[in-house]
C-alpha cells in the first residue's frame, strides 16, 4: 500500500467519523438524549440550585456557551477600544474625547454601583458604558480604529446587530434558533471586519 493510499483512506476514516459525530449530536438534540459521547465534567451544584425548574436549568445550560461567547467579545471589543484610543490619543482620551454625555451616564451609574454597597463592577470607565455607547466612541473618534476596521458603516452595522443580539442573552431570555445562526454570523463578521 502507498502513502497516497494511505493518506486516502486516513482522510476518508476522519470524514466517516466526523459525519457520524455530526449524526449523533443531531440525534441527541432532536431526540433530547444524552449519548454520554462527551467527557462530563461535574461542577459542584449549590443546593437551592435543585430547587429551579427543570426547564430553567436546561434553559440556562443552553443559554450558557451563548453567553461565554458574548462576553469574551464584548470583553475584547471594550480591552481594544482601550488599546487604540490611548496608541493614538494618549492615556487621557476617555477626558479628551469622550462625549459628555456618555461621561455623564458612566458617572451616574459608577455613582450607583457605589452607592449599591455591592463590590464595584470594575475600575473602568468603560465598563460602565452602554454596547451602543462603545459604537459611538468608536466612530466619533474614527481615526484611531480606521487602519484595523475596513468600512465604518460595516462596523456600525455589525455593533447594532450586536447589541439586538445582546438583549436576550444579559436578560436571561433564550435566543431562538435564528438568533443562534445570527449570533454566530454576526461573530464572524466582526472578526471579518478586522481582516
Amino acid at each position: 500500500m502507498t502513502n497516497i493510499d494511505i493518506n486516502s483512506k486516513v482522510r476518508l476514516f476522519t470524514l466517516a467519523n466526523s459525519l457520524t459525530e455530526k449524526a449523533l449530536d443531531q440525534l441527541e438534540a432532536n431526540l433530547d438524549l444524552n449519548l454520554c459521547r462527551a467527557e462530563v465534567t461535574k461542577t459542584e451544584e449549590k443546593d437551592y440550585y435543585a430547587q429551579f425548574e427543570a426547564n430553567f436549568r436546561k434553559e440556562a445550560q443552553a443559554m450558557g456557551k451563548h453567553y461565554e461567547v458574548f462576553y469574551c467579545l464584548e470583553k475584547s471589543i471594550r480591552s481594544l477600544i482601550i488599546e487604540l484610543m490611548v496608541e493614538k490619543f494618549s492615556a487621557n482620551w476617555w477626558n479628551e474625547k469622550v462625549r459628555e454625555d456618555i461621561k455623564k451616564n458612566v458617572s451616574d451609574n459608577m455613582a450607583k454601583d457605589a452607592d449599591s454597597g455591592y463590590t464595584q463592577r470594575s475600575e473602568e470607565k468603560i465598563d460602565y458604558t452602554t454596547f451602543g455607547e462603545l459604537s459611538e466612541i468608536v466612530t466619533s473618534n474614527w481615526e484611531a480604529f480606521e487602519d484595523l476596521f475596513k468600512s465604518k458603516r460595516a462596523f456600525q452595522k455589525i455593533m447594532a446587530s450586536l447589541n439586538l443580539l445582546r438583549g436576550p442573552i444579559a436578560h436571561c431570555c433564550p435566543l431562538a434558533e435564528d438568533e443562534i445562526v445570527r449570533l454566530d454570523i454576526t461573530v464572524k463578521d466582526w472578526f471579518r471586519l478586522m481582516d
